[in-house]
């Protein structure tokens, strides 16, 4: 201790009074000021013991003392910010919690909650938390088994958001309904445990009640597309494609989940509506947006009928055929003339749509000429 620094003890009070750790392993030696003391737990020593205490550490533990002493001088919503691996979070938790500096561990116990683990991290943690007390258990929550029902209950909160089956909130709906469509989307490619919650009936049925709700949503926003446009064309477009990227979306999660052929149903009934309308002739030279996003929606049906992910009878397969492919080979060169008069226009199908959908067209008419072979 440097001389004369017993003076300062005496005239600092127990509130402002500075606290030396050196810290000691057979290689370093590190003394490091500390103030103020309350980050330290009451229960702590040092608030009856000399200000001076001497704290043994090993060489592996070493540099996270070094650290947590460090993070004494930050403020409490500085310190969670400062983690950076969870290597280092999880070893300056073990310093923090035989230190007795709740707030440090606290932050470090919040960090190891939000952050992902690989293969080997979650090995250490799994093997240091259960010795750090009740405290660091929560680290340990997301590797319990699924409460099922409390997963199904988050589940189907976040498919009535991305639905708009729950609108509780109007100044927030359409922020909330994308946070959602993104969790319902990293549930099913990232959760292990999500697919199977997934399967539930009663989870189902609340997917179908949005899936419905996105179709009616559109076919309303699609019959007021004509008279609309007039009025106001941008606001009126922009509806009907907010409708359309919704199903879209829904084109990418009801394969997951073993409800396509939902989807293709009412796809399919509501085409000639669909079809139409985007034929008016006051929307001949507009909508080039909504044109091409729907060619987007139709290559996904066509895709799942094409290739048998869904079956659909040979008449309907037919029909819809009839329906769709004059228009495809329609709007097809209409979207590249646009491309090439117009640099700026982002509106073109791009070479894997046309491929995917000349691929299920093929695979289609295929499958009526064999069914027409084996009639005669």
């Amino acid at each position: 201790m440097m001389e004369g620094q017993d003076n300062i003890w005496k005239r600092s009070d127990e509130k402002t009074r500075v606290v030396l750790l050196p810290l000691f392993h057979p290689q370093k030696k590190e003394q490091v000021l500390c103030r103020p003391p309350f980050r330290f737990s009451s229960n702590h020593p040092s608030l009856d013991a000399p200000l001076c205490i001497e704290i043994q550490c090993s060489v592996s533990d070493y540099d996270y003392h070094v650290k947590l002493l460090r993070l004494l001088y930050l403020p409490n919503d500085s310190v969670l910010d400062s983690c950076d691996s969870v290597k280092s979070a999880l070893g300056v938790l073990q310093v923090a919690i035989s230190l007795c500096c709740e707030e440090i561990a606290q932050s470090c116990i919040q960090y190891l909650e939000a952050v992902p683990w690989d293969e080997k991290e979650e090995e250490e943690i799994l093997k240091i938390a259960p010795h750090l007390g009740p405290e660091a258990m929560h680290i340990l929550a997301r590797l319990h088994p699924v409460n099922q029902t409390a997963a199904k209950n988050v589940i189907i909160s976040a498919i009535r958001f991305a639905t708009s089956l729950d609108e509780s909130f109007p100044p927030f709906t359409d922020e909330l309904k994308t946070s959602a469509q993104e969790q319902i989307e990293y549930m099913l490619s990232e959760d292990e445990d999500a697919p199977l919650v997934m399967a539930d009936a009663d989870v189902k049925a609340v997917m179908k009640t949005g899936l419905f709700q996105m179709f009616s949503a559109f076919e309303t926003a699609l019959n007021r597309l004509p008279s609309g446009f007039v009025e106001s064309p941008e606001a009126t477009e922009q509806k009907v494609l907010q409708s359309l990227l919704d199903i879209e979306w829904m084109c990418s999660i009801l394969p997951k989940l073993d409800m396509m052929k939902d989807f293709v149903m009412k796809w399919v009934d509501m085409s000639n509506n669909v079809l139409e309308v985007v034929q008016d002739e006051k929307l001949e030279s507009g909508i080039w947006v909504v044109k091409a996003k729907l060619m987007s929606v139709v290559g996904k049906v066509l895709e799942a009928v094409g290739y048998g992910n869904v079956i659909l009878p040979a008449p309907s397969r037919v029909q819809f055929l009839k329906i769709w492919l004059p228009y495809i080979r329609k709007i097809k060169p209409l979207l590249d003339l646009k491309g090439a008069e117009d640099e700026s226009f982002m509106y073109k199908m791009d070479s894997d749509l046309c491929q995917s959908i000349e691929g299920a067209v093929i695979s289609l008419v295929l499958a009526c000429h064999r069914m027409t072979k084996r009639r005669y």
